[in-house]
């Protein structure tokens, strides 16, 4: 293998699925007697830049992923010798927008967000300090929004799923869109900073903490933090639709997103027990197994059908499809 040989597997990247992915090592060690595997929390692209970095046991065997893997760090990782890569989706998530229990209780649509956080919305610098300034039906309080830092594949998705598409409601940017990629890019996903969004690292519980002392600001994590603290904070609606078990599975929340596990092939049958712990992944994630409870939403049947044949077979991703 190279690089000194493991007796644990490694894995690293998205915050969002760290909670899954601990649950799934505790029940592989459990069953097998193998060592628990060993997994860093670093954001989905951080993830990904250790993963991408060689092969070797100074290099993780897996990469968790709050959004699927890119066209440039596919190709980062073939140019330091990562040439077989599976790809496997473990469910769906949803990105939420959450406010302490006792917060103003608010509703939001994806405008209202983007004309909030965007550094310069339309092209225009933000000038909007309050949630009212943005939307006179809004409550007259600071903007304030914690959420993930850029190394994060919930950042990601939240400008992917939510800010963006606040931005296309306006006919002028969805036509940028066309004309100038990048422009468009800039004018619709850049946010502005503190004291209106302000990242708070790969830790989503710091977030919840964070809303309890500040119930008039809001957060944005993972479904599963949301539901996992439901004493502790509400969802925020968007676009009318609450963040549910149901609704993200649906699709009716627009905010879902798929969640993915990428391992090296050129790892299984050489670290102890890698194969069998993605083959126990995969079950833990299906209909009726243990990682719903933990707020994991199931593929949709093709879906899951697909990643029970990659966690199988291994089969690698041909990257021809990556953005």
């Amino acid at each position: 293998m190279g690089g000194g040989a493991r007796d644990y597997i490694s894995a690293v990247g998205s915050s969002t699925v760290y909670p899954f992915a601990t649950a799934v090592g505790e029940t592989f060690a459990e069953a097998t007697g193998n060592k628990t595997p060993k997994i860093d929390s670093t954001g989905t692209g951080g993830g990904f830049e250790r993963f991408c970095a060689g092969l070797g046991g100074d290099t993780p065997d897996i990469a968790n992923a709050s959004r699927r893997i890119k066209k440039s760090e596919f190709d980062r990782c073939a140019a330091n010798g990562v040439t077989e890569i599976v790809e496997i989706q473990i469910g769906i998530d949803g990105i939420a927008l959450g406010e302490a229990a006792r917060g103003p209780g608010f509703k939001l649509t994806e405008e209202d967000v983007y004309k909030a956080l965007a550094a310069n919305p339309y092209g225009k610098p933000n000038t909007a300090r309050t949630w009212k300034d943005v939307n006179p039906a809004l409550p007259a309080v600071g903007i304030s929004v914690f959420g993930p830092p850029s190394t994060s594949g919930t950042y990601d998705a939240f400008k992917e799923l939510i800010l963006a598409r606040g931005c296309d409601a306006n006919p002028d940017m969805k036509s940028l869109k066309d004309k100038d990629k990048e422009q468009h890019e800039a004018v619709c996903t850049n946010l502005r900073g503190a004291p209106y969004y302000v990242e708070q690292g790969e830790n989503d519980n710091l977030i919840i903490s964070k809303l309890d002392k500040n119930p008039e600001s809001l957060g944005i994590f993972g479904f599963s933090y949301l539901d996992a603290n439901k004493d502790k904070i509400k969802a925020v609606p968007v676009q009318g639709v609450a963040p549910t078990y149901a609704t993200i599975a649906d699709g009716s929340y627009p905010g879902s997103r798929p969640l993915f596990l990428y391992v090296k092939k050129a790892h299984v049958g050489v670290v102890p027990g890698l194969a069998d712990y993605v083959r126990e992944f995969v079950n833990g994630a299906g209909e009726g197994g243990y990682l719903a409870a933990k707020g994991l939403i199931v593929s949709p049947k093709s879906v899951a059908e697909a990643a029970r044949a990659a966690a199988k077979d291994m089969t690698p991703l041909d990257g021809a499809g990556l953005k």
